[in-house]
C-alpha cells in the first residue's frame, strides 16, 4: 500500500483520504471538550488495507494532543479502542 495521505478537513469535521473507490473518513461531532466519534467509513475497493485503523489513529491522536476526551459511537472505533489499550485513558467518564 501507497503512503495515506490523511488530511484534517475542519469544517467537515472529519479526518479524510482519498483512496481507491473514493473517500475514506472518520467523521466526529465536538461537544464542548467530547470528541463524539461518530462514523468510520471506507469505500468497497480499498477495504482490508489498514485505511479505517490509520484514520481512526489519526483522529484519537488529534484528541489527545487537543485535551479532548471521547466518546466512540462508532462500533469501528469502540473496537479499535479496545484493541488499542493505550487509547483507553481518551475515553469519557460516563
Amino acid at each position: 500500500m501507497q503512503a495515506l495521505d490523511i488530511r484534517h478537513n475542519l469544517a467537515s469535521s472529519r479526518f479524510e483520504a482519498a483512496v481507491e473507490g473514493g473517500l475514506a473518513e472518520c467523521v466526529y461531532r465536538l461537544q464542548g471538550e467530547v470528541m463524539n466519534i461518530v462514523r468510520t467509513e471506507v469505500p468497497p475497493a480499498s477495504k482490508g488495507r489498514g485505511i479505517a485503523s490509520a484514520l481512526v489513529r489519526c483522529t484519537l491522536d488529534y484528541a489527545r494532543a487537543r485535551g479532548h476526551n471521547v466518546r466512540p459511537s462508532c462500533s469501528y472505533v469502540r473496537a479499535y479502542m479496545r484493541r488499542h489499550p493505550d487509547t483507553l485513558d481518551l475515553l469519557e467518564a460516563r
